[in-house]
């Protein structure tokens, strides 16, 4: 009989350990994202140092980060810097676009790799339409005043440009380093049309509207979010939600990179 209770008691400590590895497994699992690499792609008259802020957050929770530095000079170009980065991943990826860049991850996002797509204050062009066509079915955006092309074929911001429509919710120092680093986008990548089914048709998204933006029509940018059927929070926030709202875009990405897509 002893030796049954010793038994019995051996399999009652041999349990409890086993679901208490259990949890703690769960426990380790919930913390560990749905997707670990996410890779942020910059707009026009930007570079990856738009994600300054966010990048940061989105280490601390985990993840794998990775901000490409774009040319501007063309859509396709764009658009293999950004499947070079998507290559190195290990593992599935989140592709966040922001202003232009919502044209080069809505190609890029075709990649197998790719499980989801996050649009900050983005274009989402679909096949046939380009970045400048999309603005061109309404009024042009305050911004659109304070573009200045060169003889190549790039354009530019003005100071005011920058100051007042581009990012106007940031400090003076912030708004002013904008200015001096801008990266000058050429006309033709921004006019360029997707050849291809866009990849907001076959995975899933995300959108953040901005609801200062005076580069993109917020209402636009309603309108795209829904035509994807994406997921939409909307920002108090300039066209750069990145800067002006760190914490709730990171906190977005998170839930995206969760596979979160309830309403």
């Amino acid at each position: 009989m002893k030796s049954m209770i010793a038994f019995l008691r051996r399999g009652a400590i041999l349990t409890a350990l086993i679901l208490a590895a259990s949890a703690l497994q769960s426990s380790a699992q919930k913390q560990v994202p749905a997707i670990k690499n996410i890779i942020l792609v910059h707009g026009a008259w930007a570079d990856g140092s738009s994600w300054a802020k966010v990048i940061p957050i989105l280490q601390e929770r985990g993840f794998q980060v990775t901000a490409v530095q774009l040319s501007l000079a063309t859509l396709d170009n764009d658009v293999a810097i950004t499947k070079r980065a998507i290559a190195l991943a290990d593992g599935p990826v989140l592709l966040v676009g922001h202003s232009y860049g919502g044209a080069v991850i809505s190609e890029a996002g075709n990649d197998p790799k790719v499980a989801g797509l996050v649009f900050v204050a983005a274009f989402a062009p679909d096949t046939n339409e380009s970045s400048l066509s999309l603005l061109q079915e309404g009024p042009p955006p305050p911004i659109a005043n304070e573009l200045r092309p060169d003889s190549s074929g790039f354009v530019k911001l003005t100071e005011r440009g920058v100051l007042e429509d581009f990012a106007q919710q940031l400090t003076p120092k912030e708004r002013e380093i904008l200015f001096a680093t801008q990266g000058p986008a050429a006309y033709a990548a921004l006019n360029t049309s997707l050849a291809g089914s866009p990849a907001w048709r076959s995975k899933p998204d995300w959108y953040i509207v901005a609801a200062d933006d005076r580069a993109i029509p917020p209402d636009l940018e309603r309108t795209m979010a829904q035509r994807m059927g994406a997921v939409t929070i909307t920002l108090p926030s300039c066209h750069v939600p990145m800067l002006a709202e760190p914490e709730e875009v990171a906190r977005f990405i998170v839930r995206a990179a969760s596979g979160d897509q309830g309403k």
